[in-house]
């Protein structure tokens, strides 16, 4: 017979391995999407374009605030999670038009 306490470190067992792997999806999901601003950033470079566009990030602050409360996840961590990744962008943007 399996004791409560036994269960719990079994069931604690469970949740860290999904949380694991969540997180390693989460790292590359973020991977794949530096691959793509980079280009992004080569091609505002070349064109002379500026490193960040206000509407497009207002739009998807908007997005991912209405996905987050869609997903039961707070919309403020949510809009703090991507206004630090479009910073990151923006900085990553700068450096390919020096």
């Amino acid at each position: 017979m399996i004791t409560t306490a036994e269960r719990a470190a079994q069931l604690l067992k469970e949740h860290r391995a999904s949380i694991d792997r969540l997180d390693a999806i989460l790292v590359y999901t973020l991977g794949e999407r530096f691959k793509h601003t980079q280009s992004v950033g080569l091609l505002k470079a070349e064109h002379d374009l500026p490193p960040s566009d206000p509407a497009r990030e207002a739009a998807q602050i908007a997005r991912l605030e209405d996905l987050a409360m869609q997903a039961d996840l707070d919309p403020e961590f949510a809009k703090k999670f991507l206004n630090f990744v479009i910073a990151e962008v923006i900085q990553h943007h700068k450096q390919h038009q020096t």
